[in-house]
């Protein structure tokens, strides 16, 4: 064979959709842990410094804070692995599946999974029993577990469903800094308000952040504006936004893992009716 045609095969077996959530995942869960982590930090500095100086009053929201940021760390490790079983998935159905439509021709591995998923011979051909290869006897092993896009169908709906409280979640504390952000630029530019400069505040209490007992717990007017020009405002609330697309990625991804795993277990169960996907 030539090296073109060598490509070639390869690239009729790759499952090019989960190739592109995998990306996706990664890079996804990557900023939104990643910045997430950094952003939450940068809250606690804000608060600290600006909203309260009672350390009981915000005690509570750094224990939060501090558990929100050991979640990140598991969140980040968990989807990494599971991305990379979902990808070893795509692969090892794709295969199975262009087997049944006959337009790709597996290797040891490959067959071992499509003999597991399909149904097909385990290692009895024309002259009798054959002792099987060892890469095929872990391949045959492990398709028995990623052989089944139902079992990811269903784990990959659930997860999907928690992913999308956690997207709306995320947008949460970019809408409390957006709000802060607009008040900042009313005072800035008191032409276009009606409201006294004196009366514009960013109310931490409002939110939940702080109780309702704190001191302060508000800035108001030009000691508002000094904190939104400062470098830990502008860069916190950036990597609340970078967090926000972060999430935004992954739920799309979750989604494409979920769509190509349901057409491969729609055809697998089919025995190759439908279109290749």
């Amino acid at each position: 064979l030539g090296l073109l045609e060598c490509c070639a095969r390869c690239l009729i077996g790759a499952p090019f959709a989960s190739l592109v959530a995998t990306g996706l995942c990664f890079f996804g869960v990557a900023l939104f842990c990643g910045c997430g982590h950094e952003a939450l930090t940068g809250t606690e500095q804000l608060i600290e410094t600006y909203f309260s100086k009672n350390y009981q009053d915000y005690e509570y929201l750094i224990d939060v804070i501090h558990a929100f940021q050991y979640v990140i760390y598991g969140t980040a490790s968990f989807f990494f692995l599971y991305g990379a079983l979902l990808l070893a998935e795509g692969f090892y159905t794709t295969g199975a599946v262009r087997q049944i439509f006959g337009d790709y021709k597996t290797t040891i591995c490959g067959k071992g999974l499509s003999a597991t998923v399909t149904g097909g011979p385990k290692g009895r051909g024309a002259r009798g029993p054959q002792r099987a290869h060892s890469l095929q006897r872990v391949c045959q092993c492990l398709g028995k577990w990623l052989g089944h896009p139902d079992k990811f169908v269903g784990i990959t709906y659930v997860l999907t469903i928690i992913w999308l409280l956690v997207f709306a979640c995320s947008a949460v504390p970019v809408y409390i800094y957006f709000n802060t952000w607009t008040t900042c630029q009313s005072i800035a530019n008191p032409s276009k308000t009606s409201a006294s400069i004196g009366t514009l505040c960013a109310d931490a209490r409002m939110y939940g952040v702080l109780p309702w007992n704190a001191f302060p717990g508000k800035v108001c007017g030009s000691n508002l504006l000094s904190i939104c020009k400062t470098s830990e405002f502008q860069m916190t609330f950036h990597l609340f936004i970078a967090a926000f697309v972060g999430a935004a990625a992954t739920l799309v991804s979750l989604l494409t893992f979920m769509i190509a795993a349901t057409y491969n277990f729609a055809v697998l169960k089919l025995m190759g009716r439908g279109t290749k996907f």
